[in-house]
Parts: C-alpha cells; sequence; structure tokens
C-alpha cells in the first residue's frame, strides 16, 4: 500500500506543477505580440498538457483508484474527509479540461482573455491544492 501512497503522491506533484505552470504560460501567451513567441508558446503550452498533465492527471487517478481498493465499502462510507476531498478532486478534473479548452483557443489564435484574466485563473487549483491536503492529513471528519 505505501508503494501505491508514494506513486500517487509523485503523479500528484507532477500535475499539479503542470496545473500551476500552464495558467502562467498562458498569462505570458496573453501579453506576446509577435509571431515567433506566439509558436513557441503554442508548443511549450501543448507538450506541458499532452505530455506532463494529462499523464500525471491520469496517473494520479490510476493510483488513487488503486488506494481506494484497500478500503471496504463501510470503511470508505464512513470517510467524511474523503468524499469531500474526492469532490475536489472533481473540481480539479473539471479545471483540467478547463485550461485544454483554453489551450485550443490560443492554438486557434482566438484568445479573448487579458493576462489579468489568467492570473486569477491560475490561483484556483492552489486553493484547492491547500482543501485536498488539508482534508488528506488532518481528516477532519
Amino acid at each position: 500500500m505505501l508503494w501505491v501512497k508514494a506513486f500517487h503522491l509523485i503523479f500528484i506533484v507532477t500535475w499539479f506543477s503542470a496545473l500551476f505552470y500552464l495558467p502562467r504560460l498562458f498569462v505570458y501567451h496573453a501579453l506576446c505580440d509577435d509571431e515567433a513567441g506566439n509558436a513557441r508558446f503554442k508548443i511549450m503550452e501543448r507538450k506541458l498538457y499532452r505530455g506532463i498533465m494529462t499523464p500525471s492527471a491520469l496517473l494520479t487517478l490510476i493510483f488513487g483508484v488503486w488506494l481506494l481498493s484497500f478500503y471496504s465499502l463501510e470503511q470508505i462510507a464512513s470517510m467524511g474527509w474523503l468524499h469531500a476531498k474526492l469532490t475536489l478532486v472533481i473540481l480539479l478534473f473539471a479545471y483540467h479540461g478547463i485550461c485544454g479548452r483554453m489551450l485550443k483557443q490560443f492554438a486557434a489564435d482566438n484568445n479573448q482573455r487579458s493576462h489579468r484574466f489568467y492570473r486569477w485563473f491560475n490561483e484556483f487549483p492552489v486553493l484547492l491544492l491547500i482543501a485536498v491536503i488539508i482534508l488528506a492529513v488532518v481528516k477532519p471528519f
């Protein structure tokens, strides 16, 4: 079980690294006004999303489900903190999908948002990370 937990945590770290970095790239991409820079950001964003972010999210999910398999349904039903955590994880996957949609907009040169929007958008996973860690470590209910 500890090996599964270790790999789950490793992929959480890589997923969150990408969740933090991709919107930061969007900030700079929204400020970019030259074609060479625009093309460079498109490549960086695509490689980050497809090569690191999505595989990390999937491996986080696989190892997380594997961790759940060590518990009985009765145990899982009594873990209120886990239900709250899984709700936040669903929000993280939704955020991941929204990032993918934004990536497609940038790739099509159809971004309609300012760099300020992306600066605020970048803060959402930070709040979720704090909540998820507190729920998983403290298990307040």
